[in-house]
């Protein structure tokens, strides 16, 4: 399996030889892709909430978010350039599997959260345009698998060009809707400075930042810049970081201007109208007409939210794919993994339609942003690690400067989330649920609190104990091509089965004409229980006597052997018997169980092959 990140697209656009606006042309697009995740429908939702309940005032939340956006997202791209490696595959290769297993979940549960929004604003668009009902609407969004499909065909600058007519629909709609508005800019300019946030604030703030930041798009861009064949020259490197960031500053910017858009429009339609309770996607659509005097308003609002739905849905497969294939080394056809992403995405849209109805499909899509943000860190955490590491970073590792920025955004997302859960959780249990409940909650709690205090601890102690992270085998090992020291005593551990000629047979080929052979067999009769060698129940005397036999037809063959009989406890019998004759050998036969029966029927070799310092040649039945 290859380990190029999106193969079938690896280096698939050359910028090598091309110069000026050509050559900045030829890097343009990744960042595009990647900006649709910070104006799809979940950010919608946010923004016409905050826009409604609190007027221009959280504009500063989203200029910081799209900051924190343009940094983050530069560091993914200098990942990805410098090491040819995407986020998902760093991580592979430097934590543990279960920490990994960990961060694929959640990563992917990222993904599904994404993918929700992307359906509910997609059907809430279908809807406003066709007046189909919401659970149709949610349904048809399957139908755009293919629609990924057909683009991922004709290669990634056909995609880019899909996206950008996308984006400039989304942007060209709200501009014209801001022209029929007519905001007081001068009072959104106040919007820009930083004030106090109520709990009800906070919440859509931790909201807006979980829809701007977003963690798959970490994944993403770090997968997507590989796509443009390099020059991997330091200077070639240089560049190509250079142009990436150009590329991620405009996009990132216009994703800005559409949900700086979205704030004000709420404001100026609803908040400055008296509207502020004004907190539904449909209400908003409903309202635009009357409160704006247009009609071309809500029809433009309905086109721009199905084009942010239908150009999300493109990205959130590519990093669905990435995620996969960088944590668990799977690749599955890319129609299956967007089939299965959205139908994981309509299960929990469709049960909230049809049980709470579809009054409540907005409290889902905040919901949705929500959870995104509670999965920044375990996403921020490793990039910040991975992109100020010198030793595979080399000469293009962030300076102390940009680490220590790059710190402080991290530092101030995981506390607006600790605070959101903290506010969470004491609510949680002031509410009348079942006490079990309460304490898988506090257990889930402290169990991600633990794993992010790890991610954040284990690159450092990696650094400090000079592991070669960049090697999945550590340092290379020097053989000692030496004359190895003669096998004078293989221990043989036989059971009396007809394995046991396969298994004399194999620990003779190690043997040399000094070489003495020891049979070893554990009598494990009930009077070998109680008196160990002390017993002379028949058991023990027949097993002695085949011993013997076989000692005798080694003899015959010029073999010195002796033969020593165990008891009770085969694995503490034979590793004591091993060490009493210092055996430079041991041959045990396996049993071929496989799956469970390891656990049951395997015991023996596992156990003897920890507690023995000497080679265990296992010879299959």
């Amino acid at each position: 399996m290859t380990n190029k990140s999106l193969d079938t697209l690896h280096e698939s656009v050359p910028v090598q030889n091309k110069t000026g606006w050509r050559k900045l042309l030829a890097f343009i697009g990744p960042a595009y892709l990647v900006s649709v995740g910070y104006m799809d429908p979940g950010n919608w939702a946010t923004d016409l909430q905050g826009g409604a309940a609190f007027g221009y005032q959280l504009i500063w939340v989203l200029l910081l978010s799209n900051l924190m956006a343009i940094l983050l997202q530069s560091l993914s791209a200098r990942l990805g350039i410098v090491r040819r490696l995407d986020l998902a595959q760093v991580n592979r290769e430097t934590y543990p599997s279960f920490v990994n297993f960990c961060l694929y979940i959640l990563a992917e549960l990222a993904i599904a959260a994404t993918d929700l929004a992307e359906v509910l604003g997609m059907a809430i668009g279908i809807k406003l345009l066709t007046g189909l009902p919401l659970m149709y609407g949610t349904v048809i969004t399957v139908l755009d698998t293919f629609l990924f499909m057909l683009l991922q065909r004709y290669g990634i600058r056909k995609m880019e060009a899909f996206i950008f007519v996308l984006v400039a629909t989304i942007g060209s709609s709200f501009l014209l809707q801001l022209i029929i508005a007519k905001p007081d800019l001068s009072e959104a300019v106040i919007g820009f400075i930083p004030t106090p946030l109520s709990p009800a604030a906070l919440y859509i703030a931790v909201g807006i930042i979980g829809a701007t930041v977003m963690p798959h798009n970490l994944y993403l861009h770090s997968a997507l810049v590989q796509t443009r064949k390099i020059e991997r020259s330091s200077e070639g490197i240089r560049k190509s970081i250079f142009y990436n960031f150009i590329d991620s500053a405009i996009a990132l910017n216009a994703a800005f201007f559409v949900n700086a858009a979205i704030l004000i429009l709420a404001a100026t339609a609803f908040y400055k109208t008296g509207h502020m309770g004004v907190a539904k996607i449909e209400e908003a659509h409903s309202m635009l007409a009357p409160l704006l005097g247009s009609k071309l308003a809500p029809i433009l609002f309905a086109i721009a939210l199905i084009a942010a739905g239908q150009s999300s849905t493109v990205t959130g497969t590519l990093a669905g794919q990435i995620v996969m294939e960088g944590y668990l080394n799977l690749r599955l056809n890319p129609w299956i993994r967007r089939l299965v992403t959205r139908l994981i995405a309509i299960i929990p849209a469709v049960l909230v339609i049809g049980i709470m109805g579809e009054e409540r499909v907005d409290e889902l899509l905040i919901f949705s942003q929500v959870i995104l943000s509670l999965q920044l860190g375990f996403a921020v955490i490793p990039l910040i690690h991975f992109v100020s590491d010198k030793n595979t970073m080399g000469e293009f590792a962030i300076g102390k400067w940009i680490k220590l920025l790059a710190w402080i955004v991290a530092l101030v997302l995981i506390y607006l989330n600790g605070h959101l859960v903290f506010d969470f959780a004491k609510s949680f249990f002031h509410s009348e649920v079942h006490f079990m409940l309460k304490i898988v909650l506090s257990v889930g709690i402290l169990f991600f609190l633990g794993l992010l205090v790890y991610i954040i601890i284990y690159p450092i102690v990696l650094i400090r104990s000079n592991h070669q992270r960049t090697d999945l085998h550590g340092l290379p090992i020097e053989l000692d091509w030496t004359q190895s020291v003669p096998l004078k005593n293989i221990a043989i551990a036989v059971d009396f089965s007809s394995s046991d000629a396969k298994l004399i047979k194999t620990a003779i080929t190690q043997a040399k004409s000094d070489s003495k052979l020891i049979l070893i067999h554990v009598v494990e009769s009930v009077a070998a229980l109680y008196f160990h060698e002390a017993s002379d129940d028949e058991e023990s005397r027949k097993d002695q006597e085949r011993l013997d036999e076989y000692a005798k037809a080694l003899r015959l063959k010029g073999f010195e052997v002796n033969t020593m009989l165990g008891y009770k406890n085969r694995v503490k019998e034979i590793v004591r018997i091993v060490h009493e004759v210092d055996a430079q050998l041991l041959v045990m036969g396996a049993h071929k169980h496989q799956g469970w029966k390891d656990y049951i029927f395997g015991e023996t070799i596992e156990s003897v092959r920890h507690k023995v310092q000497i080679p265990v040649l296992i010879v299959n039945h």
